[in-house]
């Protein structure tokens, strides 16, 4: 049996969206797809098969009473954060600090042991990522 994950992030803007998770994360377009007024992008790393990440709008397939909820968290920051990891975290962060993404933390050695970052992306949703879980 196979089971496969997609993560699903509600973004403002998609196209804005992409130059943060394709072009300062790594990830690669899987799929593009509009549907009428909606349109969703599905997103997938190199090395993670069966991992989807999908960006999608508020009011994307959500009555419009959902879409102004979930519209109202995004702009207030508060929906769940997105932690990635990496096997590079130095050369990771350095290259979303260069897109120009908010940085909220620098890295730095958790008790626990990861070495963690975060930054905002375009929507303002927290964004970590780590090294050595």
């Amino acid at each position: 049996m196979t089971i496969a994950l997609q993560c699903c992030i509600t973004v403002n803007d998609l196209d804005e969206s992409l130059g943060f998770y394709r072009d300062a994360l790594g990830l690669k377009v899987l799929k593009d797809v509009g549907s009428g007024v909606n349109r969703w992008i599905t997103l997938g790393g190199p090395t993670q098969p069966g991992l989807e990440y999908v960006l999608s709008q508020p009011h994307t397939g959500r009555s419009q009473e959902d879409g102004d909820a979930l519209q109202e968290l995004l702009s207030k920051g508060a929906l769940p954060m997105i932690v990635f990891s990496t096997d590079d975290l130095d050369t990771t962060f350095e290259r979303v600090a260069a897109s120009g993404a908010e940085v909220l933390q620098e890295p730095i050695k958790r008790p626990w042991g990861p070495i963690d970052s975060a930054f905002r992306d375009p929507s303002g949703n927290m964004v970590r990522i780590q090294q050595g879980a």
